[in-house]
Order: C-alpha cells, then structure tokens, then sequence
C-alpha cells in the first residue's frame, strides 16, 4: 500500500487501503455513517464499497444529482436537512464516495454541519484522486461561479482505490489528466515528460504515475494550506480555464465542459501569456500545445465570449486589491507567481488557441 502520513489528511492508495479504512472506522467509533453519493456513483461505485466495510455502525446513504450545476447552496441545504432527518450529531462521519464535485461539496457539508463533523474522501474519479479529494479545499460554486463558497480544512484521510477508475467513461479520465499535465508543467520536466505514458491499459504505470502526481499535490499543500504563496502555483491555467468554465455553464447556447476541458483550453492560453510575459520557450510553448490538443478538441470562441470570460475574472479567488492575478512559467517547473496580464494579451492569447 502506497501512504502519504500526516497528523490530518493521510492518503492512502490501492493494496490494503480497505483494510486501513475499516482500521480507521474501528479508531473513530462514529455513532453513525453517512455516505454521500451522485447517481453515477450510487449506481457503479458503491456496492464496491459497501461489500469492503466491515463496520457494524448505521449507514446511511446520501444521495445527490451528478455534475457541476448541482455543486451550490440548495444542494447543501438538502443534504444539512437529511442529516438533521436522520439523526445525524457531532460524532457521526461523512464519507464522500465520488469524484470531484461530492468531494468538495460534501467536505463543506460535513464542516458546516452542527460545526464540524469528521468527514474522509474516496476519490472515484482521476480528477478527485489526483486533486479535488487532496488538500483540504472545500466549497461550492455561487451561481456560475466556481469554488466562492468553501472552507479550507482537509478530510480525516483519503483512501484511493484506482479500481473505479473502470466505471469512468474515457472523457473523465481525459478530464483528470489535464490536472496530471498541470502537475508536471508547475514542477518537473521529467514528469512531464513521463505522463505522455499515460495508459490505463498498463495499471501498473498508471498507478505509478497517478501517486507521483498525488505527491505533487501534497507536497505544495501541506508547506502552504491556505495558499499564501506557493499553493498558488496549483491555479496554472485555471485563472482563465475556471472562467471558461463558469461561462460555458451559464450559457444556454453552451454545450457545459468538464472541468478538464476548460484547464487545458486554460493552461494553453497561461503558457503563450507565459511566453510572451516571461519568456517560456516559444519551442516548448508549441510542445506543450500539440500535446494538450492530442488529448483535448479545439473549443471555439468568438469575440463576445472572450469578452463574457475576461469579465468573469474579476470573480477569481487570487485577486487582490481589484487586480487579477495570474500564476505564469519561465520554463517547465519555474513558476511565478502573481502576474497582472492585460486584456490586449488576453485576447491575443486567445489568437493563439485559435490558430494554432
């Protein structure tokens, strides 16, 4: 078994990491357990889980619609009332089974209910194993708006099992990988380098490669939690992506994208401001492009939706003092942090993706 140790949020990953949450379950004594779930992984993820607990404590299984637009307020009000139905108090546990957007939301869930009550991740998606599920950011989104509501306070432990991985269909998988991309162009060539590997038809390698890109992401939490400086460095490409994102939710004429998807059309975009702001190698620059665009379709976008999107900006959590900032790259694995980028190159950037 693969672990990361901590005194708060330990990961855990694949051979024996049932037995160490059943281990975990007997340590905690809840007076109850409440397993929150989507559809999707109500349907293919939880009988795999339930068959693993060996727990004789009450369980009682949450249930919420899959996807982003239902990651607000009104599903946290559900889900606080269900709670509160069932008898939930201070020492029942949270367990969040599913990818992403139940990770955050039932994190924030479990922090807020009756002031806190002892939450643990099970990341079932490649997105939620290699980000969403490490770090101790929890939230939901306000209105279109990503991530504006949230506290940050990591899960007891997070238990990885990349067997449900199997239940995903290949475009969550597409959409994880683009956070693995992000990973290796914020810290190492050679990990960068190596994940052009990426096979979930050699699990071996995969699983390899997905743990070195938990270890990353924990390694930059963990030296800097609520992101004063170089946790910052984690948001590459999302200032621009999380805004496509939230844009491409809100729009009736949009088909909605996955979170994946808006990161890499947002980490093209970071890396040709990069180049022109902090001199990336414009041979690299076009590396990092055809690599992305190999795992990711070219979105179109027209001149009212770039100016909807550098709007939406002004909502992103980095700024400060009204100016939006933006995490660039000198070279692959040398960050800086804190850039202020000008619409003009913006749009220019947005030239870039387009012609490329």
């Amino acid at each position: 078994m693969k672990v990361i140790t901590k005194d708060r949020g330990s990961v855990y990953c694949n051979d024996g990491v049932w037995n160490a949450l059943n281990t975990q379950l007997l340590e905690l004594q809840p007076s109850g357990i409440f397993i929150l779930t989507d559809i999707n992984t109500k349907k293919y993820c939880l009988p795999v889980f339930l068959e693993k607990l060996t727990t004789k404590k009450a369980i009682e299984v949450l249930v919420i619609p899959s996807g982003e637009t239902h990651k607000n307020i009104d599903t946290c009000l559900q889900l606080w009332n269900e709670l509160s139905q069932k008898g939930a108090d201070r020492k029942s546990l949270m367990i969040n089974l599913g990818g992403g957007a139940v990770t955050d939301l039932g994190g924030f869930v479990a922090c807020t209910f009756k002031r806190g009550i002892e939450f643990i991740n099970i990341p079932t998606s490649l997105l939620a194993m290699v980000d969403a599920s490490v770090g101790g950011k929890n939230g939901v989104d306000l209105g279109p708006i990503k991530n504006q509501i949230g506290v940050i306070k990591d899960p007891y432990s997070v238990f990885i099992d990349t067997i449900f991985l199997k239940t995903l269909p290949g475009a969550e998988i597409t959409s994880g990988f683009a956070e693995m991309l992000k990973h290796g162009l914020i810290t190492s060539e050679d990990y960068w380098d190596r994940i052009q590997e990426f096979d979930l038809t050699r699990p071996v390698e995969a699983c390899e490669l997905i743990w070195e890109s938990v270890g990353i992401k924990d390694n930059v939490v963990t030296v800097d939690p609520l992101e004063y400086g170089l946790r910052k460095m984690l948001n590459y490409g999302h200032t621009l992506g999380h805004a496509i994102e939230s844009y491409f939710l809100e729009s009736s004429e949009k088909e909605t994208l996955l979170h994946g998807e808006a990161i890499a059309v947002g980490m093209i975009l970071a890396t040709y401001i990069s180049s022109e702001l902090v001199a990336f190698p414009k041979e690299k620059l076009r590396k990092v492009t055809e690599t992305i665009f190999s795992h990711f379709p070219k979105i179109s976008f027209n001149k009212e939706d770039i100016n909807a999107i550098t709007m939406l900006l002004k909502y992103d959590k980095k700024n400060s003092n009204g100016k939006v900032y933006f995490v660039l790259l000198k070279d692959i694995g040398v960050r800086k942090i804190d850039c202020e980028v000008s619409n003009e190159l913006i749009f220019k950037a947005f030239d870039f993706y387009k012609n490329f």
